[in-house]
């Protein structure tokens, strides 16, 4: 199962099925046949599922999709998003199902971003020449892209910023009298590369969240914070679109105003929303924000699965990375002795590491409509991949419910949708 779902993550990010030289070459959908191949062999190996709160949530949230357009009038719409999204759905179980040994993720890891070094090539490649091997040009004449899902300059940046952290990690692991770690830390460099060519402002946002949190944990909150400031004033300096990051520049103002119209989409349809899919047929661009768009589309419903759904991610990382052991513990030398301590400072700093990538999809989900986007559930599969190893090897980190919570997520997403309201309200009088 593991080697094909290696193989589907590379069918995923560098996709020589979408080449447009090689469409209607290649006899048979071959990120289906990975996935389907890796979920027999699943059938096969009888391995129980994770237990995690995020499983029930993502079969609900694509059931809140179906419904979402069925009860705005079109019964025959949850046929064709049940077919697009169920891969999505079937990909995430898969893989964190998959990656049950600390090996087995850092190879994940691995494969996220030597794929993603591949489109960064491709794309220093298209800026020196104006074209990548895959025939595409350059959108806009200055930003790189990439074929299929990457063919938007903002998501391959994305792609690049959430692998970062990763390389970095991995550059830390040493071995090879040192090969190794150059070698992950020229992949992260040409990442960062990557994310300059893309010009993408949400992305370059993202990476200096990135590095303001390593920092904010490393050295403390006033070192991030003055590097942090000191980076976004070298970066407003260089020539790109970053020095036209304000609220009254046309693009931003662009985003806000579609902002404005997907809340008022929402307080029509606070339930169900206009329907998946509906927001552009109502409003000429999309939303540029995921949390607008899944309030718009999947109302408050949705909003709430989604917003649980993430949660639980960032709470299943933080959990990991702010636990310390107790004075009894630390006494209790058969049960926490040193290769304990060597295995829980590991598991913890790869918790970080999925922390980190978080931290970049959400930085750049508040600029982009990705609420569905694949890229989010394969990284969230890692997340509870690791989460649930952390279990079975520590009995001290306590498993997660839904049940224990339920009452809270409700007012949680309320309170998160009044504050959207309330953001969009103060940046429209900025303007």
């Amino acid at each position: 199962m593991f080697p094909m779902m290696m193989v589907y993550l590379v069918l995923v990010i560098i996709r020589p099925q979408d080449y447009p030289e090689l469409q209607g070459a290649i006899p048979l959908p071959l990120q289906q046949v990975a996935l389907l191949l890796a979920g027999v062999a699943w059938l096969m190996s009888g391995r129980r599922m994770n237990s995690a709160p995020q499983n029930l949530l993502l079969l609900l949230f694509m059931l809140a999709m179906m419904l979402s357009v069925a009860v705005n009038g079109w019964i025959g719409g949850a046929v064709p998003i049940f077919r697009d999204f169920a891969p999505v759905v079937l990909a995430y179980f898969l893989l964190c199902n998959a990656t049950f040994t600390a090996s087995r993720l850092r190879i994940a890891m691995a494969v996220f971003c030597l794929c993603a070094t591949v489109l960064a090539v491709h794309g220093i490649e298209q800026a020196a020449l104006g074209t990548g091997w895959t025939g595409m040009k350059l959108s806009q004449g200055t930003r790189i892209q990439y074929v299929g899902i990457f063919s938007d300059p903002n998501d391959l940046g994305m792609l690049f910023v959430i692998c970062v952290p990763m390389a970095m990690y991995l550059a830390q692991l040493g071995g090879w009298l040192g090969l190794r770690r150059l070698f992950w830390w020229v992949i992260a460099a040409t990442l960062v590369y990557g994310i300059y060519l893309t010009d993408s402002r949400g992305t370059v946002l993202a990476l200096l969240a990135v590095f303001g949190i390593y920092l904010w944990r490393s050295r403390g909150l006033l070192v991030a914070g003055t590097l942090g400031a000191g980076a976004l004033v070298v970066l407003m300096a260089l020539p790109s679109r970053m020095q036209e990051l304000e609220v009254g520049e046309e693009s931003a103002m662009d985003r806000v105003y579609s902002w404005y119209e997907g809340m008022q989409m929402f307080k029509d349809n606070p339930i169900w929303g206009v329907g998946k899919g509906a927001y552009t047929d109502i409003y000429q661009l999309t939303a540029h924000n995921s949390l607008v768009l899944v309030l718009a589309e999947m109302g408050i419903v949705g909003f709430t699965l989604w917003l649980m759904f993430m949660g639980y991610c960032f709470w299943m990382m933080v959990s990991i990375v702010k636990w310390r052991p107790t004075r009894a513990m630390l006494q209790d030398e058969e049960n926490f002795g040193p290769s304990v301590v060597r295995q829980w400072t590991d598991d913890r700093a790869i918790a970080f590491v999925l922390l980190l990538s978080l931290s970049a999809f959400a930085v750049c989900a508040f600029f982009l409509s990705r609420t569905y986007v694949s890229i989010l559930y394969l990284l969230a599969a890692l997340v509870v991949a690791h989460y649930s190893m952390v279990r079975r090897r520590y009995p001290w980190v306590a498993e997660m419910r839904i049940s224990d919570h339920l009452l809270a997520w409700p007012f949680l997403s309320a309170a998160a949708a009044v504050a959207m309201y309330i953001v969009v309200r103060i940046l429209l009088v900025m303007a």
